[in-house]
């Protein structure tokens, strides 16, 4: 299997470099230049239409969203290095749902934060950015529930899905979300970071 990740240091590509890292999966890594526009070339809009990074190809076959790409090498690595679990069980139901609760859910609430707070100035809004980190806060605080009930996303070990969820929410942490708020979520992301796959250049 030949596997080309397309990606840009520090951007919305990294965490899937780091589950690459962390799942030891061999790839190509081709650097695209978004400053530069790059990820407008014809070429780059072959692979994904939206012109985004991250990108991936499996055998040429192009791949795109990183959600999409981190349940597929969950599927493909993760169950096999005990990371991810296997299909028909209520863990993969967990992993699958919290995965999503990440990029969808969260993420939604962490786009409004994000552009009332720092996009452009004619949609800048300081008490639509103050609803939403108060929504933020409220989902940090299922999260801290969950992770008051056991030390990791899907029970006692590490998997996947944490580097998943703790991927988005150590990124909102840097946006203005309350993560400091909430003891239990700041102690699990200081585990999640701590890891050697998330070290290097992400």
């Amino acid at each position: 299997m030949s596997i080309v990740f397309y990606w840009h240091p520090q951007s919305s590509a990294s965490p899937i470099a780091c589950a690459l890292a962390e799942l030891q999966v061999p790839h190509e890594r081709v650097k695209v230049d978004i400053r530069a526009g790059e990820q407008r070339r014809p070429e780059f809009l072959a692979l994904n239409p939206n012109g985004k990074v991250p990108t991936l190809t499996v055998d040429g076959a192009p791949m795109f969203e990183a959600l999409a790409i981190h349940l597929w090498l969950g599927e493909n690595w993760g169950v096999k290095q005990g990371l991810w679990p296997v299909a028909g069980t209520p863990e993969r139901l967990a992993a699958l749902s919290w995965c999503a609760w990440a990029y969808v859910t969260y993420g939604a609430v962490l786009s409004r934060l994000f552009l009332t707070t720092y996009g452009d100035e004619q949609i800048r809004d300081a008490g639509q950015a103050a609803r939403a980190t108060a929504d933020l806060d409220s989902l940090l605080g299922l999260l801290d529930a969950h992770l008051a009930r056991q030390p990791w996303m899907l029970g006692g070990e590490y998997s996947l899905a944490d580097l998943v969820v703790g991927s988005v929410v150590g990124y909102s942490a840097m946006v203005g979300a309350p993560v400091a708020a909430h003891p239990k979520v700041q102690a699990w992301l200081g585990k999640v970071k701590s890891r050697p796959a998330m070290q290097g250049e992400v």
